[in-house]
Formats: C-alpha cells, sequence, structure tokens
C-alpha cells in the first residue's frame, strides 16, 4: 500500500511538472506569434503602399520674398490621388529690406542702441490664405527607405493685410520724439529715407489698429517627398513656385513701386500623422 502512495505520488508531480511545462511551451508560442504579428503590421506600415483615408499635418515655409506657417488636411480620393485643404499665414518681404540698428545712445559710462528698424520700408504685408489643391503620386515609396514622390496644385483665396510701419524720429519743428508712418506728414516722411533723423523702429505693436485688407487669388505647383520611415507618419519636404494676384497695388517700400503680382519660388518641412476614417 506505502509503495502505491509513492507511485500515485510520483505520478502526480509529473503530471503537474508536465503542466507547467506545457504551460511554459504555450506562453512561449503565444509571445512569439505576438512577435510575428507585430513585425508583420510594422513591415505593412515601412514597407506597405500608402492607403490611409486621412491625414493632418503642419509645417512652415521659406519664401524667396518671406515666410509663412500653414495646416493642412488630406482626405484620399483613391491610390494616387489625395485631396488637401490648407490655411495659411504668411509675411512677404521686399528683396531690398535692410535692417538697420536703432540710435547709439550714450549714457554715462555706458551706451545701448535703440531698437532696430528696416530702412525705408512703408508697410508690412501680412497674407492668411484658404485654398484647396491635390497632391498626385509619381513614385512610391518601394521599402522603408524609400522616398514616396508626389506632384502638388493647388489653389485659393488669399486675404491681404496691410499694416503701416511705424518709425520714432526727431520731430526738426520741435525736436522731440515722435512714432509716425508714411504718408501723413510730408515734413517727417523725408525721415523714412535718411537715417540720421531715425532715432529707433516704433515697435511690432503699432499700426494694427490701422490695417488694410487687400483680396486676392493665389496658386502653386510643386513636388513632395515624403520620407517618413512609417505609412501613418507624415515627414515631407516640398518644393515649388507660388503666384498671387492682389486687386490693388501693396506698397511695401518707400522707393519701390507698388504691385498687385507676386512670384515666388519656396521650401517647405511639415510633419503629421495619418489614419483611417472609423
Amino acid at each position: 500500500m506505502k509503495k502505491l502512495h509513492v507511485f500515485l505520488f510520483l505520478l502526480l508531480v509529473a503530471g503537474s511538472l508536465q503542466a507547467q511545462t506545457d504551460k511554459k511551451d504555450a506562453k512561449k508560442q503565444e509571445r512569439e506569434q505576438r512577435k510575428l504579428k507585430r513585425i508583420s503590421l510594422f513591415r505593412e506600415l515601412e514597407e506597405g503602399e500608402n492607403n490611409y483615408e486621412r491625414e493632418f499635418s503642419m509645417g512652415g515655409r521659406l519664401n524667396t520674398d518671406g515666410w509663412s506657417g500653414f495646416l493642412e488636411l488630406g482626405y484620399r480620393k483613391n491610390r494616387k490621388v489625395v485631396n488637401y485643404f490648407q490655411f495659411e499665414f504668411a509675411e512677404k518681404k521686399d528683396p531690398k529690406e535692410d535692417k538697420k540698428p536703432g540710435r547709439f545712445v550714450p549714457v554715462g559710462n555706458f551706451a545701448y542702441t535703440e531698437k532696430p528698424y528696416i530702412y525705408g520700408k512703408q508697410n508690412n504685408f501680412y497674407q492668411a490664405k484658404l485654398g484647396v489643391g491635390q497632391r498626385y503620386l509619381i513614385g512610391g515609396k518601394g521599402n522603408k527607405n524609400g522616398v514616396e514622390v508626389n506632384a502638388i496644385y493647388y489653389g485659393g483665396v488669399s486675404i491681404g493685410l496691410l499694416k503701416p510701419y511705424y518709425l520714432k524720429v526727431q520731430d526738426p519743428a520741435n525736436d522731440e520724439e515722435r512714432d509716425v508712418k508714411y504718408g501723413t506728414n510730408p515734413d517727417l516722411d523725408s525721415a523714412f529715407v535718411d537715417p540720421s533723423k531715425i532715432i529707433a523702429g516704433a515697435g511690432f505693436g503699432k499700426g494694427w489698429g490701422e490695417i488694410t485688407v487687400v483680396p486676392g487669388l493665389h496658386a502653386k505647383a510643386g513636388l513632395r517627398f515624403d520620407w517618413a520611415k512609417f505609412n501613418e507618419v507624415v515627414s515631407a519636404l516640398e518644393i515649388g513656385v507660388n503666384a498671387e494676384y492682389y486687386t490693388k497695388d501693396v506698397p511695401i517700400l518707400v522707393d519701390q513701386t507698388g504691385k498687385k503680382f507676386f512670384f515666388n519660388a519656396y521650401l517647405s518641412l511639415q510633419f503629421g500623422k495619418r489614419w483611417d476614417r472609423k
């Protein structure tokens, strides 16, 4: 009887050890399956064709005549075409703008300079743009280290915001300092092109209550290169040309004739994400 008890005990221990071994094997197989699934998913994200239905990104753009920042929302139409909407805020600058330091002011044994200013500046010109465009696939990435290449064409409306540029100058009539804009006082207008009369820039906050709205249209075309390792991520560089037309002349510098038509080249970077509609 005693031998029978020992045999049953050993049989029970052996069964328990076998069950633990089977359980460990099952867990190991489960971990391997999860790992393979993740690898398969990563390969799909890395190397598979980008077919996500929605995307959102933001970025910045350097133009040959200024800068801009933008937000973009895209909707996939088919395998090769994505329709997108874009909102952009920009500032346009004249290539001849020349930034100079303010007047040198000695104070006892020390000295300082007043705020810098842009010589000959008459107006700041900002634009709020809203438009719609299409992105057409030229070449897919092929693999995770590849680059997706798209052609883009885009157009929309522009709301130009013309803000007077103020300078702090010495008033020759009473030798007092005054903040002035160009075109209001003929005796002081000459100060805008005479550095000896300029003390400093009046500051970014001056002139916002005197903005003039100038409607217009804009259009652009270019190439976009997306190098993101995963298709659900947007990491893109875009190069192209942009044209804008406004309903009246836009004067930026005092000694330059205002114009309605602007043309520039640009380089932009943008980052964001893609997802499928639920």
